[in-house]
């Protein structure tokens, strides 16, 4: 192995205003978006190029909440005086295909699937969304439609607009207009979710009938998806030896002492990886780079020519340096790992992004999934300190709304250190299982609930309870092992490792051996970090090529402390590690690692 080291417009409006509004936001100025698991409002701003406020005011109620399968509208950006629009997107409607949007837009296939690198014929379907680039009439035609009256049929695509009456019902309005009630409902895709109420403005649109000659036709003879998809196939320089870029910012020679440690505990985990690699005959050139922290360096190294032959990069940790990582990324066709920061903004635009820390939309996400599997038919009693702590409110909410969806016994109870046992066990359900969840994480918390919940698990031994919590439990086990054994507790992270594990053990091992030093007692540890990541990455690399992106789930390791489950965010985007597990202390004092792939 060789190393080379150098350090729109709201749809409800007023009745005055209305007439003057309606030009401006036809149906051609928005397109459909069906949200996905771990999605918030401000990922889909920042996938569509948007900002959050438009999405609300197109979508009454969506700033309080929104679900997944529900959709929205996006505005769609118009083409004005002095803007050079290179995209513009579309949501599958039934029965398209590749071919009849490559005629519909007047762009190659080949074109729309190098701009949509996540979309294959599996996954061309109903309500995906895609970008069109640049050579579509997308935006012209839509411009045209908002200067013209609103009464010209072929220039917009609905008919007129509805305000809802008292005591007017879905299959009222469709009778009156002679469409069907799942017509108006397509063009209507909030009707799925909300009530019908008096003052909304609905889309009336054309019936079938008067909108089906203006269809595109598909040809008898017109190529199928998959032989579209088959032939626009973009296909990367193979690889022989690796050629990957560290880009760390040491902070040699600088008073920041714990992020200094904390990166060069990371690059020497690093070392341990490729060392592992080298005996599996893994050729690997790594280039290792000094970013000190700050742009300026970073524009200097970039600028070097050896950079734009790698395979991958790994680094970035502030966001002004990830901004600039990810355009080089984008520009060269480079994979870009940001193993730290947990938002990434570029990653919703840029297919070449891997996020490896979870944002915590979809960490909760998961969290939530894993909860009602494991969980179901159990008492869930949520524990109040009473002590102001609202660190975990986002969490709390988003869980009680799933429990209530999928109708589980809930409640909610003040505790501090002097609450009886009596009062918690008058809060279970002695015939089921009872789970408690207490509304902080923070070790004070956890202070202030032991002393009630041990004395109910030792007094009545028959009742059946556990305790739920969160990622930063870790750190307490050290302190609170025994009462975590003795209470049956679960928590969820994306990351952990048990000192026991037989590859901790090794790991562990061989860096005191490599640097005669234990590692810092982080959250998480950073050298096992820089193992993980390099080896997952590196190894994928080896096995499958720049086939990796196709054959993410098939790289075969096993981390020491962090999982992996890449997905794209979306058609066109980059990818986010959504790996998360729960860990385990049984009463009978066994640690497990849940995964519940």
């Amino acid at each position: 192995m060789k190393f080379i080291h150098t350090i729109c417009l709201s749809l409800i409006l007023s009745a005055s205003s209305f007439y003057t509004g309606i030009s401006a936001q036809t149906a051609d100025s928005y397109f459909l978006h069906t949200v996905s698991k771990g999605q918030s409002l401000y990922s889909i701003a920042n996938m569509y190029d948007t900002t959050v406020d438009e999405i609300v005011r197109l979508n009454p109620g969506s700033d309080s909440q929104i679900n997944t399968g529900q959709t929205l509208k996006i505005p769609q950006k118009q083409k004005t005086a002095g803007t050079d629009r290179s995209k513009s997107f579309h949501t599958i409607q039934p029965g398209e295909t590749l071919y009849q949007l490559t005629v519909k837009y007047k762009v190659s296939a080949k074109d729309i699937c190098a701009a949509n690198p996540g979309l294959s014929a599996s996954n061309f379907k109903i309500g995906q969304v895609i970008v069109i680039p640049a050579g579509s009439p997308t935006t012209e035609t839509a411009q045209a439609s908002s200067e013209q009256p609103a009464t010209n049929k072929k220039e917009q695509s609905w008919k007129e607009m509805h305000k809802v009456e008292r005591k007017e019902t879905i299959f009222s309005i469709s009778q009156e207009y002679g469409i069907t009630q799942e017509e108006l409902i397509a063009a209507n895709p909030e009707l799925r979710t909300q009530k019908l109420k008096k003052g909304m403005f609905l889309f009336i649109p054309y019936p079938k009938a008067e909108t089906q000659a203006e269809t595109p036709v598909t040809p008898a003879t017109a190529p199928t998806n998959e032989e579209l998809f088959s032939e626009s196939q973009f296909e990367r320089k193979s690889i022989h030896t690796i050629k990957a870029a560290l880009l760390l910012p040491f902070m040699i020679g600088t008073d920041n002492k714990d992020e200094q440690q904390r990166m060069t505990e990371y690059y020497e985990g690093v070392l341990l990886a490729l060392n592992e690699l080298k005996a599996q005959n893994v050729s690997v050139d790594l280039y290792t780079y000094d970013t000190k922290g700050n742009t300026a360096t970073l524009n200097t190294i970039l600028n070097k020519g050896e950079l734009k032959n790698m395979d991958i990069i790994i680094g970035g940790v502030r966001s002004a340096n990830i901004k600039l990582l990810a355009d080089y990324a984008a520009k060269n066709d480079i994979r870009l790992v940001v193993p730290f920061a947990n938002k990434v903004v570029q990653v919703f635009n840029n297919p070449n992004i891997y996020q490896v820390n979870t944002p915590q939309s979809y960490l909760y996400s998961e969290a939530y999934e894993h909860f009602i599997r494991k969980f179901k038919g159990m008492n869930v009693i949520f524990l109040d300190t009473n002590n102001g702590d609202k660190d975990k409110n986002e969490f709390i909410s988003g869980l009680k709304k799933e429990l209530k969806d999928n109708r589980f016994t809930c409640s909610q109870m003040s505790i501090n250190t002097q609450t009886t046992p009596e009062k918690l066990i008058a809060a279970m359900d002695t015939l089921s299982e009872s789970i408690f969840i207490p509304l902080s994480g923070k070790n004070s918390a956890l202070a202030q609930i032991f002393p009630a919940l041990l004395q109910v698990r030792r007094s009545h031994s028959n009742i059946r309870m556990h305790l739920f919590g969160y990622p930063e439990w870790q750190t307490y086990t050290q302190e609170y092992l025994s009462n975590f054994y003795e209470l049956d507790t679960y928590f969820y992270s994306s990351f952990y490792t048990n000192n026991l594990f037989p590859a901790a053990v090794q790991f562990s091992k061989n860096y005191r051996s490599w640097y005669g030093k234990e590692m810092a007692n982080s959250y998480p540890k950073y050298g096992m970090l820089g193992y993980d990541t390099v080896y997952f990455f590196l190894k994928g690399l080896a096995q499958q090529g720049n086939k990796l992106e196709d054959n993410l789930d098939r790289i075969s390791v096993t981390p020491i402390q962090t999982g992996f489950k890449f997905q794209r965010v979306n058609n066109w985007g980059g990818f986010i590690n959504q790996k998360v597990f729960f860990v385990h202390f049984t009463k009978d004092y066994e640690l497990i690692k849940m995964d519940f792939e």
